[in-house]
């Protein structure tokens, strides 16, 4: 539950006043609605009593009505506010939890975020925060309130009616749903969290059997992915329909429970009555209101079925949006130099053993220097250890004079661009795929970067920067996608841009022509560049060869 708790500090956090707000309207719902149930349960009994006595004319019959109107005018919108208020602040605290999340996902390490899959990915992000969405609106605010007005109504009928029939309003409808609602999540918990990973199962598999549709009729394995697209419904609907059992059992308790205590207020009312303790309109008071309360406790099954998906997704998402490392008085020393290495090396994370000898070496601004080496070397992973997000290292790397890890997420995103081997596009127009990196460029810095890769020609022959890109970036060559990541990258201007290979696929006329459009168009970035064709290495003003370790047997 721990994690249940977090995540709710975090959906308040911004959205407190709202929140207090929503609560309070709530509340007011309830105690409108008790009091409309009790005052027309008394006002009926009242005014019976009056007629069989005789005192029927004189009988006050105006303001209980007018106040029976004003409840039910009253209470209804109490209830309109109070939706208002509390989706409101709930679509916009899940605004915030999505944007922390995907900013928790890019502090990953460079190769954890490598191996998530689009489709899993959205999926799982898109799911948990559906999940949680409830949290809020169907778990916290109505509990809170529920429980308030089921307090304040205990005092009320205390004073109006009798302490024994407020007794039984608290403990049955305070106590019980409370026992039942624990041990109904106890045996909804593992179902329920199981249905949710069937249900995410299901999305996964149907997203791969649509997308990979052309590769699965090839090799002949559509029944196969139909098969497991048909297994994971099959799970998820097995275990659905035992939450929804043990749902329909958990509302039959807190239905025998409300008519219980109602029952129970019925009978202490009439021996009351019969005791001259109170009179029949006030036993009324007591009974109506019994009846009333049983709004009170009716979001408890709501939420068991789902509290099981909550705790599951909470789980998952709560290390995420963590962030410990985050240091924001870091300050660069404006001394130092850009990049340094000092006997540094990049580490196996299993052995801890290093993956090439130890370098050192210092990159100013403006300056470029290329990593050499056989493939396997671990160019890549030393280019990864400089965005912070690499494996293990041994020696010392610094940014701006202090430790890669040690500086401000923020910042160091600010600072340092990376164009890995793998390019990364999405589906959408030329600009869109620009503008990743840059949301406010204008249309002349689009084409500016564009031309410093020399790709502005052959995007305007493809219809300019409307020009709509499939899945990955389909309609592009692999050349021409690593030019348009690249263009990118000098779209954020970094100070230290880290290159991967960048011109691989291109010819060695084009290749010269965009390292030389690189460098004019950031003059004063230090560029860091695992290099393997000459040209990439002629490019570069110092060359750092790394050797592998020699492992003896």
């Amino acid at each position: 539950m721990r994690s249940l708790f977090q995540i709710i500090r975090v959906l308040l956090a911004g959205e407190r006043r709202a929140y207090a707000q929503g609560m309070a309207l709530s509340a007011i719902v309830l105690v409108m609605g008790v009091a409309l149930l009790a005052l027309s349960g008394w006002f009926i009994t009242a005014a019976a009593a009056a007629g069989m006595i005789g005192l029927g004319t004189v009988f006050n019959v105006f303001a209980p009505s007018a106040m029976v109107r004003f409840l039910a005018l009253g209470r209804t919108v109490a209830r309109y506010g109070e939706r208002l208020t509390t989706h409101e602040a709930t679509l916009r605290a899940l605004s915030n939890l999505r944007v922390r999340l995907l900013r928790g996902v890019l502090r990953s390490p460079y190769r954890q975020i490598e191996r998530l899959r689009a489709s899993v990915f959205l999926n799982r992000v898109t799911s948990d925060v559906d999940a949680l969405d409830g949290l809020a609106l169907r778990l916290v605010l109505p509990g809170a309130a529920g429980l308030l007005v089921i307090g304040i109504s205990a005092i009320a009928l205390a004073l109006l009616v009798h302490p024994s029939i407020a007794a039984v309003i608290l403990v049955g409808y305070g106590i019980g749903p409370t026992v039942v609602f624990i041990w109904g999540q106890s045996r909804a918990d593992a179902p329920s969290r199981k249905a949710q990973a069937g249900m995410q199962a299901l999305r996964s598999r149907m997203i791969d059997l649509i997308a990979t549709r052309e590769e699965l009729i090839v090799f002949g394995q559509v029944p196969s992915a139909r098969a497991s697209v048909a297994s994971a419904s099959e799970f998820q609907s097995k275990n659905q329909s035992s939450v929804e059992r043990i749902e329909r059992a958990t509302g039959l308790w807190i239905d025998l429970m409300g008519w219980a205590v109602v029952a129970s207020a019925l009978g202490i009312g009439a021996s009351l009555v019969q005791a001259g303790e109170i009179t029949a309109a006030q036993a009324a008071i007591g009974i109506f209101a019994a009846l009333a309360l049983s709004e009170a406790v009716a979001p408890v099954r709501r939420a068991l079925s789902e509290i099981g998906r909550m705790r599951s997704a909470a789980k998952r998402v709560v290390p995420i949006i963590a962030n410990p490392r985050a240091d924001f008085g870091a300050l660069l020393k404006p001394d130092a130099a850009l990049l340094v290495a000092k006997k540094f090396a990049a580490a196996n994370s299993t052995s801890n053993s290093p993956l090439f000898e130890p370098v050192s070496f210092s990159l100013d601004a403006g300056e470029t220097l290329a990593l050499t080496g056989r493939s396997g070397c671990g160019k890549s992973t030393a280019l990864l250890q400089a965005t912070g997000r690499g494996l293990t290292s041994i020696g010392v790397l610094q940014l701006g004079g202090i430790e890669v890890d040690e500086v401000d997420a923020e910042l160091r995103a600010k600072l340092v661009a990376m164009v890995p081997q793998r390019h990364a596009l999405v589906a959408g127009t030329i600009a869109e795929n620009l503008m990743l990196a840059a949301p406010e460029a204008t249309e002349t810095q689009l084409w500016t970067a564009l031309q410093a890769v020399h790709l502005d020609e052959t995007i305007r022959q493809k219809g300019g920067l409307e020009a709509r890109l499939g899945f990955r970036g389909a309609g592009l060559s692999g050349g021409e996608g690593r030019r348009l990541v690249l263009a990118r990258a000098l779209l954020r201007k970094p100070s230290l841009l880290l290159l991967d290979e960048p011109t691989e696929g291109l010819d060695a006329t084009l290749a010269k022509l965009v390292l030389e459009g690189i460098r004019t168009a950031l003059p004063d970035a230090a560029i860091l560049m695992a290099a393997h064709r000459p040209e990439e290495i002629a490019f570069a003003d110092r060359i750092v060869p790394l050797n592998p370790v020699v492992l003896i047997p």
